[in-house]
């Protein structure tokens, strides 16, 4: 398994104050994809100078506070999945793995809370 990319994800009801705050501290917005998955994700991806990246998420959930995890992609969901379940992961959506035409995702919870978004683009 390889990590491809590894970055900051906030997953928020208001993200435009999240985006302005950002763009103060000199990222920009790179795409915006919309009406990700079931949960209906729209989402936001900013970039700095530096080449840090932050994930913005606002899902068409009810969030009692905004939440931040690490998006992780990898090039093998399947053992990314097995290696993370393995060490007590727990999927946020049960058995569900999120199934996109270009991605496959899951949010997996660590057992002392931390969570990581776990991502594979296919390739085509």
């Amino acid at each position: 398994m390889k990590i491809t990319s590894f970055n900051p994800q906030i997953i928020t009801k208001d993200a435009d104050s999240i985006v302005k705050l950002f763009e103060e501290l000199g990222f920009e917005k790179r795409h915006n994809p919309e009406g990700i998955g079931e949960l209906n994700v729209n989402g936001i991806r900013m970039k700095d100078a530096n080449g840090f990246y932050l994930d913005i998420s606002t899902p068409d959930v009810q969030l009692p506070q905004d939440v931040t995890v690490i998006r992780m992609n990898i090039d093998d969901f399947d053992g990314a999945y097995k290696l993370l379940t393995g060490h007590g992961f727990k999927n946020f959506y049960g058995d569900k793995i999120v199934e996109m035409k270009n991605s496959r995702s899951a949010l997996l919870i660590s057992p002392s809370g931390f969570a990581i978004n776990l991502i594979q683009h296919n390739k085509g």
